[in-house]
C-alpha cells in the first residue's frame, strides 16, 4: 500500500526545476549545433547532435517512472550490490573502454556510447549513505574514517586512470562526510594543501617553506589558543616543505603535458590563444559578448560560427552567457542554486538517515559540476572536462543525473511512511 500515493507525495517543485534545465539544456544545444546543420535537417534527426538529445530526453521519463516504481527500501537494501556493479562496470573498461579523445572511459554500442563514471555518482552515493546509516559507525574513529574513505576513493582510482576531470567530482563525498561528523581538520587540511599546491607553481619553493616557518613559529610563540607543542610545530613544518619542494616533480612528472598547459595558462605562466588556450578564450569572448540581454536566441555569431569547441558538451554555458546575456546566465544560476538547497531542505527533514545522507551526497555532486563546470567556462578554472547537470549534451550524463536525483525524490516522497 506504500506507493499507491506515491506521486502526490514527490516534490513536485524539483521535478519542475528538473524539467525546466533539461528544456533549456536542449535549446542551448540545438542552438549550438546550427553552425554544422542543413537548413533541411528536422529537429528530430538523430544523426544531429540536437536530434540524439532529444532522444535521450524521451528515454528519461520511462527510466524516471522505473526509478519511482522500485520500493525505496530497495536502494538502501541493494545498496552495496550496486556499488560493486558500478566498480566492476569501472574496471571493465580496461579490458572493453572505447578511446575517446585519448580517454577509454566509454563503452560502446554501435553509433551510441556509455560513460558508466556517470552512473557510479549514484552508486557511490548509496555505498556510502548505506554506511554512514550505521548505528555504530562514527567518524571521529579513525578506522571509520578510513573506511568511508575507502569507498570514496575505490572509485575516484578506477576513473582517475582514464579521465582525471570525472574522478575530481568524487573528491566533493568528503563534504557529505563532514556533515556526518568527520574532523573539521579534513577541510582545512585539503584546502591548505590545494593552495599551497597553487602557489608551489607560482613561486619557488623555498619561499614557501620560509613564510610557513614564520607563520608556524609566530603561532608558537604568541598564540593563546593553540598548545605550545614543539615538535607537533616541527613536524607540521616538515610536511608543509616537503609538501611543497614535491610539487614541482609531481608537475612535471605525474600531470600529462594537456593538463601541465591549463594550468600554466590559468595561472599567466604561457599564453596560446591558438592552442590549447583556444577554447577558454573563446568562450570568454561568448560570453563577454552577450552583454545584459544577450544577443537573442539562435542568433549569436559566435555560437553560430562555430568558434567554441565542445560547445553543446563542456561549453554550453557560453551559448547561455552569448543569446541570453548576464541576466539569462543569472537565471540559468539561480536554477541551479535553488534546487540545490532545495534537496538540503529536503535531506534534513528525512526520517531516516540512509535518506538524509544521500540527499547530501545529490547536493554534493550536483554542486561540484555545477561551480566546476561555470568556473571552468569563464576562465578560472582549468578546462577538466566536467558537464553541465541537465544542460550538456549527452545520454549518460542526463540519465546519470536523473536516477541520482529522482532515487531521492523516491525516498522523500516514502518518508511520510517511514516510522
Amino acid at each position: 500500500m506504500k506507493n499507491q500515493s506515491v506521486t502526490n507525495n514527490l516534490d513536485w517543485i524539483s521535478i519542475v526545476i528538473y524539467i525546466t534545465m533539461v528544456i533549456l539544456g536542449w535549446l542551448n544545444i540545438y542552438s549550438s549545433s546550427l553552425s554544422s546543420v542543413p537548413d533541411e535537417t528536422s529537429i528530430f534527426d538523430i544523426s544531429q547532435i540536437y536530434g540524439k538529445q532529444f532522444l535521450f530526453i524521451v528515454l528519461s521519463f520511462p527510466l524516471i517512472f522505473v526509478v519511482l516504481s522500485v520500493d525505496g527500501k530497495f536502494y538502501e537494501k541493494f545498496s552495496s550490490v550496486i556499488y560493486v556493479i558500478g566498480l566492476l562496470a569501472l574496471a571493465g573498461l580496461f579490458v572493453f573502454g572505447k578511446t575517446v579523445k585519448g580517454q577509454a572511459n566509454w563503452y560502446s554500442f554501435g553509433a551510441f556510447g556509455l560513460q558508466p563514471s556517470e552512473f557510479v555518482k549514484a552508486a557511490t552515493s548509496l555505498a556510502l549513505a548505506k554506511y554512514l546509516s550505521d548505528v555504530q559507525v562514527n567518524l571521529k574513529d579513525v578506522n571509520r574514517q578510513i573506511q568511508a574513505l575507502g569507498i570514496i576513493f575505490l572509485p575516484l582510482v578506477l576513473i582517475a586512470v582514464h579521465d582525471p576531470g570525472s574522478a575530481l567530482i568524487f573528491s566533493v563525498f568528503i563534504l557529505v562526510l563532514y556533515r556526518e561528523g568527520l574532523p573539521s581538520w579534513y577541510l582545512w587540511t585539503g584546502f591548505i594543501a590545494l593552495l599551497l599546491f597553487v602557489f608551489a607553481l607560482i613561486l619557488k619553493p623555498w619561499v614557501l617553506s620560509g613564510i610557513a616557518l614564520a607563520i608556524i613559529l609566530l603561532v608558537y610563540f604568541r598564540s593563546r589558543i593553540v598548545n605550545r607543542n614543539w615538535i607537533a610545530s616541527a613536524l607540521i613544518f616538515i610536511a608543509i616543505s616537503g609538501f611543497v619542494f614535491s610539487v614541482d616533480y609531481v608537475f612535471e612528472n605525474v600531470f600529462k603535458q594537456h593538463h601541465r598547459d591549463r594550468f600554466n595558462i590559468l595561472l599567466g605562466k604561457e599564453v596560446d590563444m591558438k592552442g590549447i588556450g583556444y577554447n577558454t578564450n573563446q568562450s570568454e569572448i561568448a560570453i563577454g559578448s552577450g552583454g545584459i540581454f544577450g544577443k537573442g536566441y539562435l542568433e549569436g555569431t559566435q555560437t553560430k560560427g562555430g568558434f567554441v569547441p565542445e560547445q553543446h558538451s563542456d561549453y554550453i554555458f557560453t551559448t547561455v552567457g552569448e543569446e541570453w546575456g548576464f541576466l539569462g546566465s543569472l537565471s540559468v544560476i539561480a536554477l541551479f542554486v535553488f534546487l540545490i538547497i532545495r534537496i538540503i531542505y529536503l535531506a534534513e527533514r528525512q526520517k531516516t538517515k540512509f535518506s538524509r545522507v544521500y540527499g547530501y551526497c545529490v547536493a554534493s555532486v550536483l554542486f561540484i559540476h555545477f561551480f566546476v563546470n561555470i568556473a571552468m567556462v569563464v576562465g578560472i578554472f582549468p578546462t577538466i572536462g566536467v558537464p553541465l547537470p541537465f544542460f550538456s549534451y549527452g545520454g549518460s550524463g542526463l540519465w546519470g543525473f536523473t536516477i541520482l536525483l529522482f532515487i531521492f525524490l523516491k525516498m522523500d516522497a516514502n518518508k511520510v511512511n517511514e516510522w
